[in-house]
C-alpha cells in the first residue's frame, strides 16, 4: 500500500508551541515532538535542555500533500516564530531553540531556500532570516509526556500565557487553513 502522506521537520523554538500550531492545520495527519541536529544518541529532554547535546527541539509533521502543500507548511513555519534570532525564541534561549528546517527531499530544500531568499530580499523582517536549512538525520522522538502537550495541558500557566497567544495569532492569520 502506497503512503499518501509526506513528512516535514521543523525547529522553531519550544516544540510544545510549534506542535500546537501544526496540529490545527487542515491536511496534517500527525505531529510528533522530538530532537534533531545533535551528536548524542537517544537524548533526553533534560540533556537537550542543558544545551550540550547539540539537538534542537523540533516537530515532525506527517501531512497529506493533496490537502496542504509543503510550501504552505513553510509559510506557516516562517510566520509563527521569529526566524531572525539566533538560538532564541521569546524567553527560551539556547541552541535547542534555534530555527531550523530539516529537509527530507531535494524539493523541500529548494523550496525552503527559495522562500528564505524571498523573505530576505523583501525585507519581511527587520533583521535577516538566519534559519538553518539542513538535511534530515538522526531524529529522536521526545518523551511521551511532550506529545500533544498543549491539548493535554492547556490550563497550565505556560500554555495559557505563552502558547495560547501564539495560537490566537496563528488562527487570525491562517483561519482558512484550520481544521474544523
Amino acid at each position: 500500500m502506497e503512503k499518501i502522506y509526506q513528512v516535514a521537520t521543523f525547529a522553531s523554538g519550544c516544540f510544545w508551541c510549534t506542535e500546537a500550531i501544526f496540529l490545527r492545520i487542515k491536511g496534517v495527519i500527525k505531529v510528533q515532538s522530538g530532537y534533531m541536529g545533535g551528536h548524542v544518541k537517544n537524548p533526553t529532554y533534560k540533556e537537550v535542555c542543558n544545551g550540550e547535546t547539540g539537538h534542537a527541539e523540533c516537530i515532525q509533521v506527517s501531512y497529506n500533500p493533496a490537502l496542504v502543500s509543503y510550501a504552505e507548511l513553510l509559510e506557516i513555519f516562517w510566520k509563527t516564530h521569529d526566524p531572525t534570532t539566533l538560538n532564541r525564541q521569546g524567553n527560551d534561549m539556547g541552541t535547542q531553540y534555534r530555527s531550523v528546517i530539516f529537509y527530507h527531499t531535494t524539493e523541500q530544500k529548494l523550496l525552503a531556500e527559495q522562500y528564505k531568499k524571498q523573505i530576505n530580499d523583501e525585507k519581511a523582517f527587520q533583521n535577516p532570516v538566519i534559519t538553518e536549512i539542513v538535511p534530515f538525520t538522526n531524529y529522536y522522538a521526545a518523551e511521551e509526556y511532550h506529545q500533544n502537550y498543549y491539548n493535554l495541558n492547556s490550563e497550565e500557566g505556560y500554555c495559557k500565557f505563552l502558547i495560547q497567544p501564539k495560537l490566537e495569532k496563528f488562527e487570525k492569520i491562517f483561519k482558512n487553513k484550520i481544521k474544523h
